[in-house]
């Protein structure tokens, strides 16, 4: 299991980077909470909050859910590393946009 949470980690940090090379958005804080926090403890800590974040309001407006930390939890291998209530906040949020996350 902690292999697969390194595994998150990196993938957190490349929809951070992806996120800066392909539509031009620096998501500062979203990278410093991932280092502060770890990849999993940051998108369980974003998926809490009953508020969106600024990051995935941005990428909407960006035409970009692909690159949220919503979109990607409910892609596998890591599914199982959340509970089934932060996995369906991740698709409400989705889906409340009209976001398919198999698109």
């Amino acid at each position: 299991m902690e292999d697969l949470k390194g595994r998150f980690k990196s993938e957190m940090v490349d929809i951070y980077e992806r996120a800066k090379e392909e539509c031009g958005y620096n998501a500062t804080r979203f990278r410093q909470m991932v280092e502060r926090l770890g990849g999993l403890e940051a998108a369980q800590a974003l998926l809490r909050s009953t508020d969106l974040s600024d990051g995935f309001t941005a990428l909407w407006e960006l035409g970009r859910l692909d690159l949220t930390v919503e979109a990607l939890v409910l892609r596998d291998p890591w599914k199982p590393l959340f509970t089934d209530q932060e996995l369906e906040v991740a698709r409400r949020r989705l889906a409340d946009l009209g976001y398919n996350p198999t698109q």
